[in-house]
Order: C-alpha cells, then sequence, then structure tokens
C-alpha cells in the first residue's frame, strides 16, 4: 500500500506531507483545497502519469520549474522529479536510467466524476483508457504504444511535406504494422477479459437487469497491412495516417442500446463498473488489487449505488477517497480521516 507521499511545488500546494493507513483512507475538506491534486499526485508518483491532464507541465505550481513527488509504497521508496527540462526517478535512493522497475512496483485504479465522458465524449478517452489498464497488466505493452506512436508521429511529419517522398514514408510502415498490431492484439485481449469483469460489476452495481456489452471496433479494419496500403490516397490527401490503432474505438452498450443513449444514472455506473472490471484484472494478474483512488463520486449517486459501489470495491484494496463531507456515511468505521 502508499504509506506516505509528499509533493513539493504541485498545483496549489508549495509542500505537502500525508500518511495513508491501508483499508479505506477520507481526504475531506470544501472545494479548491487540493483534495484531488493529493489523489492527481499518487497516481503520478506510482504510474508517472496523470489521470486528468496529458502533459505534467501542467501540474507544477505557478511560477515554479518543476515539482517532486516522493513517497513509500510498501517498503520501496519512490521519488520523481519533473520539469520541462528534465525527468528524473530515484527507487530506494538509486537513480534509474528508465521507468521499468518502477511501473512494476504499484498499480492504480481512478474512479472520478468526469469518467462519464468515457460515455460521451469521443474515442481517444477510451483509448487511453485501455492503454491505462494494459500499460499496468502487461509489461510490453508501454514500449510497443510508444514505438508506434514514435513511428506514427514520423510518418505523419513526413505526409505534411509540401511533396511527401513515399519512399521515405514507406519507411516507418514496418515498424508502424509490427507495433500497432501488438497494441492491437494486446488490447483486443483486454477487452475480451475486461467483459465479464466489467458485466459482473454492473449486475452487483445496478438495481436493473441489464446486459452490458464492450464491442472493439479496431482503426486497423482487420486487415492493418492492406488497409494501410489502400490508404494511401486519402493519407496524401488529409496528410495524416487514417488507418491503424491510433483510430480505435469502444462501442459501450447496454440491452444493445448505445450508451450514449442511455440515462445519466445509467451511464454514471457504467463507467463505474469499467473501472471495477479493470481493478478486478489487475488484482487476478497480481495476486493483490490496485489502490483505489476515488474522486469524490459519491455524491454524484444515489444511497442504494453508493453501498453497492462500496461492496463491490475489492476486499483487500487500500483506498483513498476524497468529499466535502463524510454526512453520506455515517458509519467510516476504522477509516482515516485527513482534513484538509
Amino acid at each position: 500500500m502508499l504509506t506516505r507521499l509528499q509533493i513539493r511545488h504541485f498545483r496549489c500546494f508549495e509542500r505537502f506531507e500525508v500518511e495513508f493507513h491501508a483499508g479505506t483512507n477520507f481526504i475531506v475538506g470544501p472545494n479548491a483545497r487540493g483534495k484531488t491534486s493529493l489523489l492527481e499526485a499518487a497516481c503520478i508518483l506510482l504510474r508517472l502519469q496523470s489521470p486528468r491532464v496529458s502533459s505534467l507541465a501542467r501540474v507544477v505550481q505557478h511560477g515554479r520549474r518543476g515539482f517532486v513527488t516522493d513517497g513509500y509504497f510498501g517498503p520501496r521508496h519512490l521519488q520523481f522529479y519533473y520539469s520541462t527540462q528534465r525527468k528524473k526517478l530515484a527507487l530506494d535512493g538509486v537513480e534509474q536510467a528508465n521507468a521499468r522497475e518502477w511501473l512494476q512496483i504499484g498499480r492504480v485504479m481512478w474512479f472520478g466524476n468526469d469518467d462519464i465522458d468515457l460515455v460521451r465524449s469521443g474515442a481517444d478517452l477510451r483509448r487511453k483508457f485501455l492503454d491505462f489498464v494494459a500499460t499496468q497488466r502487461e509489461p510490453g505493452y508501454r514500449a510497443a504504444l510508444r514505438a508506434y506512436e514514435h513511428a506514427l508521429r514520423s510518418r505523419n511529419h513526413l505526409l505534411k511535406q509540401p511533396s511527401p517522398r513515399w519512399r521515405e514514408i514507406a519507411a516507418f510502415d514496418g515498424p508502424l504494422l509490427e507495433h500497432g498490431t501488438r497494441v492491437t492484439e494486446l488490447r483486443r485481449k483486454l477487452l475480451a477479459d475486461l467483459q465479464p469483469e466489467s458485466a459482473s460489476a454492473h449486475d452487483a452495481i445496478s438495481a436493473q437487469r441489464e446486459v452490458l456489452t464492450l464491442d472493439y471496433q479496431p482503426g486497423d479494419q482487420g486487415d492493418f497491412p492492406v488497409a494501410l496500403a489502400a490508404a494511401k490516397t486519402e493519407d496524401a490527401r488529409l496528410r495524416q495516417t487514417t488507418i491503424g490503432p491510433h483510430r480505435d474505438d469502444v462501442r459501450l452498450a447496454l440491452n444493445g442500446l448505445a450508451a450514449v443513449d442511455t440515462s445519466e444514472g445509467q451511464q454514471r455506473t457504467l463507467v463505474l463498473t469499467l473501472k471495477l472490471g479493470a481493478a478486478r484484472l489487475l488484482e487476478h494478474a497480481f495476486g493483490t488489487p490496485p489502490v483505489l483512488l476515488l474522486d469524490d463520486i459519491f455524491g454524484e449517486l444515489d444511497p442504494a449505488r453508493r453501498n453497492a459501489l462500496l461492496a463491490a470495491l475489492p476486499a483487500g484494496a487500500q483506498r483513498i477517497i476524497t468529499t466535502t463531507h463524510l454526512d453520506w456515511m455515517p458509519e467510516a468505521g476504522e477509516a482515516r480521516r485527513i482534513a484538509l
């Protein structure tokens, strides 16, 4: 579990330190005090990425060059310094050349109010969700995804030139196909395994009998090499690569109806069950549940769904929950309370 977290020059915090216990931890305080920022810092410490923004530069405190997250996960001491000029990782006091060992230490699942955008927004957020889970579950996924994205950026750069040279562009087709095929395979496998876990969680939380389905819609059209070759004219016209896993999507449906056309309550339940299903997958893969970071989501749920969600959370998981008050949970038991 995450036992201690210290941050410096992180969003609204000049410096802050907090200790967490096993089981449930509540971070309680009014809005705009930095509750969500503490959860975000915990995620960045363990996964080196934010669940809220794509660029870590956005979490650096105004007027500062960089931020520090420092903490203990079990016996391991993790220290991460970030600035736009450099990044530094130190594990148990030893500077790391890469993040490979670091990312095998702790796993996380984030729950937030804006998770509903997984249903309402575009495919990009659904791909990011798959990537966030797959990177934690499959050791080789991060490398394959980064290699694919590098080939894609290089290919797109050449396509944007005034007179594209197809021989140079074709040089990136090999790595694009190799790594893109691997990304597609792992995403497909993840979604197949996520389907029953999420459906089971949905049954536990929803009072209605609804069939949840997750339909993978690959951006490679099922035959990546053939589709990529056939898209040459369209790529030249749009000056970008139009085929590949960067165009993947997941169709979310309840009883066959697209989730975007269901009620808000159904949509919120659906995204919660996606996250719960992913948490269960990580627990099955590694024998221990991920740290659960829940950002003030209970106020959006009716009492029945709140209780059902709490009961459905992995039993042995460490839970760090932000809330403006605890009136909704009069029996907090032995949970630790951290006031902001």
